[in-house]
């Protein structure tokens, strides 16, 4: 179907994320200093750093900034204590969504969450109600006309599990969480640019939505999105092209 365009869902994704660069950086600051103070500021024995200093790369976050967000953490000037919790509900023609958090007040944040669901035609689910319906995993994809076989050498050289292509053209490439990094590294060496690129919940079967009901339904992720305390929000919804 054209409005289900998938090209089209992540081109509005990617528009989406450089519109929100400024709170985008803020949210990267945060997970990069909790994953200094966790697990110590060297990236190649710190997993959780690596994956946040890729994000902060790829939204265009000077290196000073990262590494000042390093050292906060684990010089222990940081004095928030943050967790990570995730939520999980539903939104718009019962399309699933999960949205990860790092706060420092759990109280505020599941009522934000809630609120922010249930005023616009969603609801806050149990534990586990959906998060069976995704896979974590690293996901990379490509835009169309990128060369399928290039892709697919170094995919399969470096430890990818998938590579599929849909009718657009658009190539995706999965891998297990850990084998994300390597396979990034392989693909930029190789002049190979994913247009978006992450270490994701990927959505195992997903929900169409159209007209107002992709509306109301893109709206709940951008106010979800919006909130201080939420770092990614993950839906198995694909919505029209409608802005």
């Amino acid at each position: 179907m054209a409005g289900h365009s998938k090209w089209a869902n992540i081109q509005h994704r990617k528009g989406r994320q450089d519109a929100k660069r400024g709170k985008l950086w803020t949210k990267i600051i945060r997970e990069i200093t909790v994953a200094a103070r966790d697990a110590g500021p060297d990236p190649s024995a710190n997993p959780a750093l690596r994956l946040a200093w890729d994000k902060a790369t790829a939204a265009n976050m000077p290196k000073d900034n990262i590494l000042r967000a390093i050292q906060r953490g684990a010089g222990g000037g940081d004095d928030s204590h943050y967790e990570e919790i995730r939520y999980e509900g539903y939104g718009v023609g019962g399309a699933a969504v999960l949205v990860d958090c790092l706060t420092d007040n759990r109280q505020r944040t599941v009522s934000e969450v809630r609120h922010t669901l249930s005023k616009h035609g969603g609801n806050l689910g149990q534990d586990g109600s959906v998060v069976f319906m995704f896979k974590h995993c690293g996901q990379f994809m490509f835009a169309p006309g990128s060369s399928e076989d290039a892709i697919m050498e170094v995919a399969l050289e470096h430890g990818a599990d998938d590579v599929q292509t849909d009718d657009e053209g658009v190539i995706e490439v999965t891998c297990e969480p850990g084998q994300y990094t390597t396979l990034k590294k392989a693909f930029t060496e190789a002049g190979l640019e994913p247009e978006l690129d992450g270490v994701v919940m990927k959505a195992l079967n997903e929900v169409e939505l159209e007209g107002e009901d992709a509306e109301r339904m893109q709206k709940i992720i951008d106010l979800l999105e919006g909130l201080d305390d939420v770092q990614e929000v993950y839906t198995n919804a694909i919505m029209d092209e409608a802005e």
